[in-house]
């Protein structure tokens, strides 16, 4: 069995590393297709080019601009013949009709339509260069043509056509280093074959099949699966940004890129089992004889306790035999314990000798505590935060099988972040930091909403229908759901909740029937870790650090909180006492939020799990989402295609969210652009930064469905 643990660990990760390579070489190939493929479309571009830069110089000649038609058809003959791969060239006027042909002689009679009218019509109606479409002419041979307009010096317009074979696109496909079982082919504006790599001669001019037909609806470029005209199935790499309107298209079969994968597990799987079985095999022997072993040592161990001699046999393996040292060495300790005893009674001298250097370390002990617990209040919410996303993705689903383990994990997680904002808080209390945004509150709505959002346990609640005071709203609520789950923790089952007021001052009042507490206690109760005494089992929970928030936030409120109870097994009464404010004067009615369309995002997070989970909750919200995990990722994202909101994490690897926000405003322009941060940085400083690098909002992790509705909101 430990064999086995050792290992099979160990050949999993090996196989799940072989199938991961796997996974990217075969990307890597596809990536090279397409590649391929640009490359080629790009030099077929370049050898039309080629022939419309030729075309326009023969346009330019005298010949043309005078109207001297013969002498253009010896030009154009003699061009004609310096072009291997030209079966001719034509002039027709603005009409379409044909003037002459090289392929004939100078005036003999032009009574065929012109082939491929389609493009000809686009150069009168367009005047700038076509490549046309393949066609096989009446001797079989297949060409296609191009096509340039020609102005003479009275301003009348020509098209002057190019036939040619397409063995100069043959070329170049040959010329390009590629396996053996690769398939390209180069195809017209009409998606005709212009030239293929394999059978060129009995595929130019055939239509695509059905489904490269299909596979090219995705876009302009892209990569899937499509099966050839001869019925074989490849992985396929296309694209149709040539400027021709041409498409290049580049194949290898699957079955030889799969092979390879198969054949490298199975060789690894049989390893592996090979490797099993000689493990299994060592550690047997290896086992029996320690086994055999502690048996000997068992039987000298008996002879001890029994008072006879105690006879070891010599052992080979370094622990048994110090354990056969140890049982001589424990007739010897009773001798020895009155010598021990002088010892740590010595000991014990110097200890309190030295308790003025006890007190100092534990002084900077205390002050490394406070800074260890704000960076560490920061570091939790990065994974709290995929924990939070994927709970919401949970509860969106609602899959009816996992109601309760959602419920007990919500739970979890919501103690884990009241634990980690309380951890925050306590930070920013030590840093001198803890802040409010004061503004009238109606502390009546404030309790109401805190009562009715509370869970597991009575709760009884009197309140006049508004009390006014200056304050934050979301700290209050914060000060009264500390008292509430402080009840709950330490056993109120009747809680009662009681909001006063008199002619300066309100008084929220929070009455349990839970444990109480002694004078000791309450003496201490608002101070940072100070908590009733638990057993080990904890099951209260908690840092002790809710109450000593509590006390900050109503000081900072410039108000009072008093706990008294009458013993252990009586309860406690908290109270809260805030000076009144005047009522704000009334808000105009709020407009209705239009209907939410769904956007084109950009999430940036080099957490792999939370960028795959807030990915998958936004696409529930009905956007369309794309990942990057560093900022290389997103630009060049940005560069494909422009985003309508970017949501970025602020600590990437290779750059900043603050500068990559700047670099993306950058690349937008005066495109509408919303830039969101998402980051565990939450110190109002970090806010403040983030609204100074042009972010649109900032989110603080774990974000909240509420959060991502907020930060894709419509753009205005």
């Amino acid at each position: 069995m430990l064999t086995a643990l050792g290992l099979l660990p160990l050949a999993l990760l090996g196989g799940w590393s072989l199938h991961a390579a796997g996974d990217y070489k075969e990307r890597e190939q596809e990536r090279w297709m397409l590649d391929l493929a640009r490359a080629l479309s790009s030099a077929a571009d370049a050898e039309l080019d080629g022939t419309v830069a030729t075309l326009t110089t023969l346009g330019s000649t005298p010949a043309l601009q005078n109207g001297d038609l013969p002498a253009l058809y010896a030009a154009a003959s003699t061009l004609a013949r310096a072009q291997p791969d030209w079966l001719g060239v034509i002039l027709t006027d603005d009409s379409g009709k044909i003037l002459f042909r090289t392929m004939d002689s100078y005036g003999a009679p032009q009574t065929a339509a012109p082939a491929d009218p389609d493009s000809l019509n686009q150069v009168l109606s367009t005047h700038q260069p076509v490549a046309g479409r393949i066609a096989r002419g009446p001797r079989g041979r297949a060409a296609f043509p191009v096509r340039v307009p020609i102005t003479d010096a009275k301003g009348k317009l020509y098209t002057l056509t190019a036939v040619i074979l397409p063995d100069r696109m043959v070329r170049l496909i040959e010329r390009q280093q590629v396996p053996t079982d690769a398939i390209i082919a180069i195809r017209d504006g009409a998606r005709a074959t212009v030239a293929r790599s394999r059978d060129q001669k009995g595929r130019v001019a055939d239509a695509p099949s059905k489904s490269l037909v299909e596979l090219m609806r995705a876009g302009p470029e892209g990569i899937g699966t499509a099966v050839t005209t001869e019925g074989q199935q490849v992985a396929t790499a296309y694209t149709t940004l040539s400027r021709y309107g041409w498409a290049v298209i580049v194949g290898r079969p699957t079955d030889k890129l799969r092979a390879a994968a198969f054949e490298r597990m199975g060789v690894y799987g049989i390893g592996i089992a090979l490797s099993l079985l000689g493990c299994f095999l060592l550690a047997s022997l290896l086992a029996n004889r320690i086994v055999r072993t502690i048996e000997a040592l068992q039987q000298g161990a008996a002879a001890l306790g029994s008072g006879a001699p105690l006879t070891l046999a010599p052992s080979s393996i370094i622990e048994i035999e110090n354990i056969g040292k140890a049982l001589e060495q424990a007739e010897h300790q009773r001798n020895a314990q009155e010598r021990e005893r002088a010892q740590l009674l010595d000991s014990l001298n110097r200890a309190l000798a030295s308790h003025q250097t006890a007190l100092a370390d534990a002084r900077e002990a205390g002050r490394a505590k406070d800074e260890f617990l704000a960076v560490l209040g920061h570091e939790l919410r990065n994974p709290l935060s995929p924990i939070v996303t994927s709970l919401d993705l949970m509860d969106f689903r609602d899959e009816p099988g996992n109601r309760r383990e959602r419920g007990v994990m919500r739970r979890q997680v919501q103690h884990l972040r009241r634990l980690v904002d309380d951890l925050l808080d306590v930070s920013r209390i030590t840093s001198g930091k803890l802040q409010i945004d004061a503004t009238p509150v109606n502390l009546a709505d404030v309790v109401r909403h805190a009562v009715t959002t509370s869970s597991g346990q009575q709760i009884s609640m009197s309140t006049p229908a508004a009390v006014w005071v200056m304050g934050d709203g979301s700290r209050l609520t914060q000060v009264l759901n500390n008292l509430l789950s402080n009840a709950e923790r330490f056993g109120s089952s009747a809680t009662q909740v009681t909001l006063t007021v008199d002619a300066t001052h309100a008084r929220l009042v929070v009455s349990d029937n839970g444990i109480g507490m002694s004078e000791e206690l309450m003496a201490r109760v608002f101070e940072p870790f100070q908590q009733a005494p638990q057993s080990l089992a904890r099951r209260t929970g908690g840092l002790g650090l809710g109450l000593a928030i509590v006390r900050k936030i109503v000081e900072l409120h410039h108000g009072e909180v008093t706990v008294y109870s009458a013993g252990a097994g009586t309860g406690s009464r908290f109270e809260v006492t805030l000076p009144l404010s005047a009522a704000p004067a009334p808000e105009p009615c709020a407009i209705a939020a239009p209907h939410v369309e769904g956007l084109q995002l950009l999430l940036v997070d080099d957490n792999v799990d939370a960028a795959g989970a807030g990915a998958a909750l936004l696409e529930l919200l009905g956007h369309e989402v794309r990942v990057a995990h560093n900022a290389a990722e997103a630009l060049d994202a940005v560069r494909q295609k422009m985003p309508q909101v970017a949501i970025l994490d602020i600590g990437l690897p290779d750059m900043d969210g603050y500068a990559l926000a700047a670099a993306i405003r950058h690349q937008a322009g005066d495109t509408p652009l919303r830039l969101v941060a998402l980051t565990g940085y939450g110190q109002k400083e970090d806010i403040t930064r983030a609204y100074e690098a042009d972010f649109d909002l900032h989110l603080t992790k774990p974000a909240t469905v509420a959060d991502l509705q907020r930060a894709t909101a419509p753009l205005t």
